[in-house]
């Protein structure tokens, strides 16, 4: 049974992420995949009988609440946060594209989310999760609350007017080396029919950087001209030398586990964890729990 603090919870959530949505309430609807009818009512203190449990369970997945206990993980402005954070923020003023190839597990995905939050009309699309170009041009435009059930050309016609028309879009492509083919071509498509109008930001770990060089190797068709519209360049956050980046990645989980466990011996911690930041989040998150 969902409690009513936990809906209550995800209203106050809504409120917030309204804030930062410009379009109407209708198209807010869609992103949260409601009707506007049940978005009115709770958005006016309504929340008995306006949505069945599976549907509130539904909003604080795509919310991203934390419904199994109290701890909430605070961000730390890590050399990583604030490299993606300023690279979104550019991409965005001024409708550029970048291309993030760095290693896995230094955060790269919590960056997006986060900077999503607190952007309007900034999105972020997991591509392990949409693979083909249907299910990620739907996904884009659900996001961006265009309709995205009907016929396909439609769909994409719609979202692109709309991208057109809003001010500074932001699409950040994330795990973009799990894409389909025929989905990079598209990707390529949505680019040009949006140059000038919307940023793009495109991340994945090695794997991506192996895909688009080999692909570009081989003279796939698409690749060249998709790198080339993504600036041409593989950034990255993180130093090359071994040392280097070893010293940087210990600065990085040091700064991450005092922001949400000043009390913890931080040495002793990233040393237990081997300086990954998945098990050093689930350290943290058991010792709040005990």
């Amino acid at each position: 049974m969902i409690t009513t603090e936990l809906k209550q919870t995800i209203v106050k959530e809504l409120a917030k992420r309204r804030v930062n949505f410009t379009g109407s309430d209708a198209k807010f609807a869609i992103s949260i995949n409601i009707n506007t009818a049940q978005y009115s009512r709770i958005k006016n203190g309504e929340t008995e009988r306006v949505l069945s449990d599976a549907n509130w369970i539904s909003l604080a997945r795509i919310l991203e609440l934390n419904v199994t206990d109290k701890f909430e993980w605070k961000t730390a402005s890590t050399p990583v946060f604030q490299f993606i954070t300023g690279q979104l923020k550019f991409c965005q003023d001024n409708a550029a594209s970048r291309l993030l190839c760095d290693i896995a597990d230094i955060g790269k995905t919590y960056c997006a989310k986060v900077y999503v939050r607190n952007n309007a009309n900034a999105i972020y699309i997991d591509c392990s999760q949409v693979k083909s170009k249907q299910k990620l041009v739907r996904a884009i435009a659900k996001e961006f609350g265009v309709g995205h059930t009907g016929k396909y050309a439609e769909v994409y016609a719609d979202l692109v007017y709309y991208l057109r028309s809003l001010p500074a879009p932001l699409i950040i492509i994330d795990e973009a080396g799990d894409l389909d083919y025929s989905a990079f071509l598209e990707l390529k498509a949505l680019w040009n029919a949006t140059e000038r109008t919307c940023g793009w930001y495109m991340m994945g770990a090695d794997g991506l950087k192996n895909k688009i060089q080999r692909s570009i190797d081989n003279k796939k068709v698409g690749y060249t001209e998709l790198f080339s519209r993504y600036g041409s360049r593989y950034q990255k956050a993180t130093p090359d030398g071994i040392a280097d980046r070893t010293d940087f990645l210990q600065v990085h989980a040091a700064l991450i586990i005092k922001a949400n466990a000043p009390e913890a011996d931080i040495k002793k911690l990233i040393a237990s964890t081997d300086g990954s930041l998945r098990r050093i989040f689930d350290e943290i998150k058991k010792r709040n729990k005990a």
